[in-house]
């Protein structure tokens, strides 16, 4: 586990260590290859971390070894990688995110095992002011894939009621995120208000499919729609992630009738993507999530 290789990325140099340690060895997924998905998938996944504050999730051993979270940038960076203040009211100062706003951040913090890729609904400025409302389905045992595609439709449709045109991808792990486009001023007070009324809406619409409580003893067999990732001091995984599971699964972007055919119950568990898969869809159908940077709306107001 000693290859190691150094690489000029835009006139900046790193030397990338332990290139063949296998981080999913169910797989047989190395280090490396990590960092060849990471650099083949930056062209769509770049523009959804410019200048949002990233949140480290590092497994140093790999997916089946400890992980830890890292939210200040580590100090022994490069002077180019850029960072950003935001303040914690835990820590009673400001944290230095860092920002992976270049190939370059991108491959590095690869470098140190960060497979997973956390960022905030905010641009680091304003931080207040989130440029996306998101809802995260969660299906609870026996759940699966199949009901969150089908609470997906619902949410939807009830978005599309309001004029809200909204986007879904896969978590990479076993549940569905929908993403509605707002990049007008708006607060986090607002879309975790509107989001979690949205929620119970669902939840009246469909009481034995549909949980918006947050305790887990209500979600057994049910869709857990989650809002509370409306939040200024929370993160969510970034499209195109990969996430930390037996296989290099990626948080992949899929269109409306991918959703609608994932009801069925072949076609659910096909709604899953490796990185592989994700390289191959990217190349062939662009970035189905580029309209999530750029659609401004508004959000109408709750009525009382």
């Amino acid at each position: 586990m000693t290859a190691s290789s150094e690489v000029a990325i835009d006139g900046k140099r790193l030397k990338l260590v332990n290139l063949d340690k296998v981080f999913y060895p169910a797989v047989g997924f190395t280090k490396g290859q990590v960092i060849d998905y990471y650099a083949r998938i930056s062209k769509v996944l770049l523009p959804h971390l410019k200048d949002r504050p990233l949140t480290l999730k590092r497994y140093p051993d790999g997916v089946e070894g400890p992980f830890f979270y890292e939210k200040r940038c580590p100090e022994h960076r490069p002077k180019w990688v850029q960072t950003a203040p935001v303040w914690s009211d835990d820590k009673g100062d400001h944290i230095q995110f860092c920002l992976a706003n270049d190939l370059a951040t991108l491959i590095w913090a690869a470098n140190l095992a960060d497979l997973e890729l956390h960022t905030s609904l905010s641009l680091a400025k304003p931080i207040e002011q989130p440029t996306t409302m998101a809802f995260d389905l969660d299906p609870g045992d026996p759940a699966d894939i199949r009901d969150c595609c089908a609470v997906a439709v619902q949410l939807r449709a009830v978005l599309e009621q309001l004029r809200l045109k909204s986007f879904a991808k896969t978590s990479g792990s076993k549940g569905l995120q929908v993403y509605v486009p707002l990049n007008t001023p708006v607060t986090y007070d607002e879309t975790k208000a509107f989001s979690h009324a949205i929620a119970q809406v669902l939840e009246r619409a469909n009481p034995k499919g549909v949980v918006s409580n947050m305790k887990k003893s209500l979600r057994q067999g049910k869709v857990f729609v989650d809002w509370s990732q409306n939040d200024q001091h929370k993160t969510t995984v970034c499209v195109y992630s990969l996430r930390a599971k037996e296989r290099p699964m990626v948080s992949t972007p899929v269109d409306w009738d991918e959703v609608k055919q994932g009801i069925r119950p072949k076609k659910g568990k096909a709604l899953a993507f490796d990185s592989q898969q994700a390289l191959e869809r990217a190349e062939r159908r662009g970035d189905l999530f580029e309209p999530v940077l750029k659609l401004k709306q508004r959000l109408p107001a709750l009525s009382t």
